[in-house]
């Protein structure tokens, strides 16, 4: 029946990821992991078969070695380096970050100088992440780094050997130690923008579309928990905690964080878990739906056309998938239809 008639095509889903896809994201895991360990491996498929997105997960280094000995300005800039050599992520990305992995994903983005325009960095997930800093040894069992660390942190956390070669230290803030904090601790002022502010790294913040924070309300491995909302104890004290809403950092707006919340793009979420733990059902509630691209889900409606002939529709079709010769069988399909 194909003829000079209006020829009509429902262009049907199986033929949607030919035309549009989500843009990929990126994953930095947490101390003591790795990613070529399972977890994070699958952790990784997981939100990539869900979203219909590419995710990469970015290793540092040998990943569990130097999640612990490697400082974080040097974790930084091998993870700026690889963000910036990798051409999949020009046309926009999302970072999804776990624990400790937070703070290099937040560095990414406020330090990196020449990486993919900041505009292009989207959504920012984070799963129990230590935004506002750790305020002592948290328990993490008694492992040999858990049994190394905690004596370290017996001593002086904030001398300049430990800040060179344990990387934890680099965001441990003892609320009444902050002298020793500000002349020491050699990351987390800065990330937070605390001492002397860069409007650079405000301005790259809150140019986030969402930020989405995940707390688990068990976690007993970041001190307080509510490090994860932003939220932390009052200079001098360590009691109470305070919501993020409180502090100093969120008042005086150093980082955007005040900025992005008025602005209704600030999702504070809480799981029932501990540390890390997060469900199939949970991962797909709050984090999925800023993986997949607005443009990209409106366009798993399927897609009429109107056209003189087949031969008009088909161009539109290539043109709609890039002109690629190999889709050509595609299209052989569709005229069948």
């Amino acid at each position: 029946m194909a003829s000079a008639a209006v020829t009509r095509f429902f262009i049907i889903l199986t033929l949607l990821p030919l035309i549009t896809h989500s843009i990929p994201f990126v994953v930095f895991h947490g101390v003591s992991d790795s990613c070529t360990k399972k977890g994070v491996k699958h952790f990784t498929d997981l939100l990539s078969e869900w979203s219909n997105s590419t995710g990469y997960c970015i290793e540092i280094g040998n990943g569990v070695w130097d999640s612990w000995f490697m400082p974080f300005d040097e974790q930084t800039e091998i993870a700026c380096e690889k963000v910036k050599n990798m051409s999949e992520l020009k046309e926009g990305y999302n970072i999804v970050g776990l624990s400790q992995g937070n703070l290099i994903g937040r560095a990414v983005l406020e330090f990196c100088d020449g990486a993919p325009p900041v505009s292009t960095v989207k959504n920012f997930i984070s799963v129990a992440g230590p935004h506002a800093g750790e305020a002592s040894m948290p328990f993490c069992g008694s492992g040999l780094m858990c049994v190394f660390f905690d004596s370290l942190m017996k001593l002086a956390i904030y001398s300049e050997s430990l800040q060179n070669h344990l990387a934890p230290s680099n965001y441990i803030k003892i609320p009444t130690d902050l002298e020793a904090y500000k002349e020491g601790c050699t990351f987390l002022p800065k990330l937070n923008n605390e001492f002397e502010k860069n409007a650079t790294y405000k301005e790259r913040f809150s140019s986030l579309q969402n930020l989405v924070l995940i707390m688990g309300d068990k976690d007993s491995v970041l001190v307080p928990k509510e490090t994860s909302w932003f939220g932390y104890f009052p200079d001098g004290a360590l009691e109470p905690i305070l919501p993020a809403q409180e502090t100093r950092l969120y008042i005086e707006d150093w980082i955007g964080l005040r900025t992005l919340d008025e602005a209704g793009r600030v999702k504070f979420v809480n799981v029932t878990g501990g540390h890390l733990d997060i469900t199939d059902d949970d991962m797909k509630k709050y984090m999925v739906p800023y993986l997949v691209d607005e443009e990209a889900e409106a366009s798993q409606n399927p897609i009429l056309i109107e056209s003189k002939s087949d031969s008009d529709a088909t161009s539109f079709l290539m043109r709609k998938l890039g002109g690629q010769q190999d889709l050509q069988l595609n299209i052989n399909i569709l005229h069948r239809l």
